[in-house]
């Protein structure tokens, strides 16, 4: 009997040393960390000129109309402010933020520790990231925070979040990792931490740092549109170091270039390439003149290694592709003919690349189309429109190019105005808006919900009665 009580000591002991080896403290407060980190956040403000002409006719025309020329409003300007957050990295003053924050902006004010403003120039920004570096005008020192490492960072590890939601100043959440490597469609490179720490309108830019006061992320997105619903998103500090430092050095990026197209590896293409499982990356296409197509990797071809990284799913080949140096011979292991090669290429560089020259240039067709139910003629929201309206980053919606007299929406839309949400449905396509129409009109209520930004820019919520 004594024998069997020693083994089970023993058993537990054992259970509840290795449940200590995986868990860490919970902290009794962030307090002296957020004390610390404070001062190295700060609140940025931009100012931005827009240019509107206007409407002299209590109607829209059409576009194209003949008497758009001859009827044109005067144009008229007004100051468009942004709110968003950002570190600083260095002693001499410079400044992380996202690009959606300062892009285009005319003027751009860092408030420091709550009460001590500079002006800011931007050194260098890159759209495809989102990320911006900003220099402080001035010879006064600064309290930087130091990057940590994001590939170290495991779900349901502490982080806290500070920034400027609303406008309000420094403000601290705390949470864990939700989740890593996630992919929300908002830019080219995306491998978003997830977070549950409260973010906000506002904290765009802001760091996400881990307990040891190191950042790891780069706070980017909000998945609720009307505020945090504990679904938060950070660019992984790693990424985000190889283009600060570039920003930093030359201004710019420097991507490496493949110059290939590439789609998922199916069940079923695996099958018929005989791979061992669906992995790597497939080549449609074949850029000509690029790195590849001088190396011999043609259509067909299943990209398995990168320069020594292994491909398990093809969007993790843009992003290796993208942070190894321009003018670098690769070792590239691909599946051809039912065999390993390699091929050794030498990196291009994506900014000076057709390829890019062409994507940068091609633009969201303003394409009409009427919903029927609802007599009105919309078209998708694009980059543009974000862009000159500020809208948040990740908008998606239809813009009202024509209401018909006898529309239900008349007298309370107005033409320009955007559609977002229909019944607390996100709208991304005209066929949403088409689909969620007809359900309501089948449905016994007959009452349409819609979210617009108005014609001030305002999110509002409207009921529209159907018949």
């Amino acid at each position: 009997m004594k024998k069997i009580k020693i083994i089970f000591i023993t058993i537990i002991l054992s259970f509840y040393c290795l449940n200590q080896s995986y868990s860490k403290p919970v902290p009794e407060s962030f307090a002296d960390l957020a004390e610390k980190l404070m001062p190295s956040v700060v609140n940025i403000s931009t100012s931005t000129t827009v240019v509107t002409k206007s409407n002299p006719f209590p109607f829209q025309l059409p576009p194209g109309s003949p008497l758009e020329d001859m009827f044109k409003g005067n144009p008229e300007e007004r100051q468009s402010a942004a709110l968003g957050s950002g570190f600083i990295i260095d002693e001499k003053g410079i400044v992380i933020t996202n690009n959606h924050v300062i892009q285009d902006a005319d003027d751009i004010i860092v408030r420091v520790n709550g009460d001590q403003e500079f002006q800011a120039k931007v050194l260098g920004a890159d759209p495809l990231m989102d990320i911006a570096v900003l220099q402080l005008e001035t010879d006064e020192k600064f309290i930087p925070v130091s990057f940590g490492d994001s590939d170290k960072a495991r779900i349901g590890d502490w982080v806290i979040a500070i920034g400027n939601p609303f406008g309000l100043g420094g403000t601290v959440t705390a949470g864990i990792i939700s989740a890593r490597n996630r992919s929300i469609g908002l830019s080219r490179y995306e491998d978003f931490i997830q977070t549950d720490a409260s973010i906000n309108s506002g904290n765009s830019g802001g760091p996400l740092f881990d307990m040891e006061g190191n950042v790891i992320g780069i706070n980017t997105a909000i998945l609720g549109r009307n505020g945090s619903i504990g679904i938060g998103f950070s660019i992984p500090s790693n990424s985000a170091q190889i283009v600060i430092k570039q920003l930093i050095e030359f201004g710019e990026t420097k991507r490496g270039w493949l110059g290939v197209r590439i789609q998922d590896v199916t069940k079923e293409i695996a099958e018929v390439e005989k791979l061992d499982k669906p992995r790597g990356a497939l080549v449609a296409s074949v850029a000509e003149n690029s790195p590849s197509k001088k190396a011999g990797i043609k259509d067909g071809d299943i990209i398995l290694e990168f320069n020594g990284e292994r491909i398990n799913q093809m969007k993790e080949l843009p992003a290796i592709v993208a942070r190894t140096q321009v003018g670098k011979n690769v070792e590239v292991k691909i599946w051809r003919d039912k065999k390993e090669i390699i091929k050794n290429v030498i990196l291009g560089r994506l900014e000076t690349s057709e390829d890019f020259k062409v994507s940068e240039k091609q633009k969201t067709p303003n394409i009409t189309d009427q919903i029927e139910d609802l007599k009105i003629t919309v078209r998708s929201l694009n980059k543009e429109d974000i862009k000159n309206r500020k809208l948040p980053n990740q908008t998606t919606g239809l813009v009202i190019t024509g209401i018909q007299n006898n529309s239900p929406l008349a007298g309370s839309i107005e033409v320009n105005s955007v559609i977002v949400e229909a019944q607390k449905e996100r709208i991304k396509t005209i066929d949403d808006l088409k689909k969620i129409t007809k359900q309501v009109l089948n449905s016994n209520q007959k009452t349409i919900l819609l979210a617009i930004y108005n014609n001030q820019n305002q999110r509002r919520y409207i009921g529209i009665k159907l018949d």
